[in-house]
């Protein structure tokens, strides 16, 4: 269906949050913390994602690496988008990263070119399992940016063929900005208060976005495409998520499907609209319009 109302009172969005709620619930000791990481691992691979005995097709030759967004974790950001594409084919996996001792199921947190090591270290795994020469890269808030350091100062572009950000903050934001992700992460506030160098890096101006708007927005041998939402809240203005290249693909969601009001959460976790975007980019050659009416595909 149609995200006609904002995440929060979605019903998709609702049950992925009472999840995330349980999540937290179930690793508040360090025994539960323990076992949090084989049941998320189990849970993915039992919806068909991170699965290491998967070999790509010749319909789809190279595996999608999802990467989830600041307070995100592997599972709960792609409940909806990595079955989207296990059935249609792909060998889908999907990343923890940017993890802060003592804190569990809250990623994306630590220093951020920290979390692009992590990101190449796991692409080589995907890369060695499939035996494919590249992955196409999806990726949502900062997961849609940090990959761009991977490409830029760590060799990715070697490693990736495209690189499709749902709404990214490739020029940083505002820590206000970032604040207002809080009422999607129950339990992640207090967060704020402690060391969060991922949180610090993506802020407008800081020292890792300067170093990463350094060089040119986009590599040589990457396809990109950036989807981005008139609604986002936390990456503003949202025209700043855009990049500058010669093969980039710049998407407004509204444009597509004016009717949509996804916001940033939306457009990553449930939005169908955007995610018949992300099919098309990793398959450009069979592309069908996307519009209003995509959510059946």
């Amino acid at each position: 269906m149609l995200p006609w109302t904002r995440a929060p009172r979605s019903p998709r969005a609702r049950r992925t949050l009472a999840a995330l709620l349980l999540a937290v619930a179930a690793v508040a000791t360090p025994t539960a913390t323990a076992a949090a990481a084989p049941a998320a691992a189990t849970a993915a691979t039992s919806r068909g994602w991170n699965d290491y005995s998967c070999k790509p097709s010749a319909a789809h030759p190279r595996p999608v690496v999802l990467v989830h967004g600041t307070f995100g974790n592997s599972v709960d950001n792609w409940l909806v988008l990595a079955p989207y594409l296990v059935n249609r084919g792909y060998c889908v996996y999907s990343l923890d990263y940017g993890q802060l001792p003592g804190v569990p199921v809250f990623n994306g947190l630590g220093p951020i070119d920290k979390s692009a090591g992590q990101l190449a270290a796991f692409v080589d795994t995907v890369l060695a399992s499939t035996g494919a020469a590249k992955v196409d890269i999806v990726g949502h808030s900062q997961g849609g940016m940090m990959p761009n350091y991977y490409l830029k100062f760590l060799g990715g572009a070697a490693r990736v063929n495209a690189m499709i950000g749902l709404a990214p903050d490739n020029h940083g934001t505002t820590l206000l900005g970032l604040t207002k992700l809080l009422p999607y992460f129950p339990g992640a506030e207090y967060l704020l208060n402690a060391g969060t160098p991922g949180l610090a890096d993506q802020v407008a101006g800081s020292p890792f976005i300067t170093k990463l708007n350094s060089l040119p927005d986009t590599v040589p041998g990457v396809h990109y495409t950036v989807i981005a939402t008139r609604y986002d809240e936390v990456v503003t203005p949202y025209r700043t998520q855009f990049l500058d290249g010669p093969d980039v693909r710049n998407v407004l969601l509204q444009d597509l499907c004016p009717v949509d009001l996804s916001e940033h959460v939306a457009i990553g976790t449930i939005d169908r609209v955007a995610y018949h975007e992300v099919a098309n980019a990793l398959d450009p050659s069979h592309a069908t319009p996307t519009d209003c009416a995509s959510v059946i595909g």
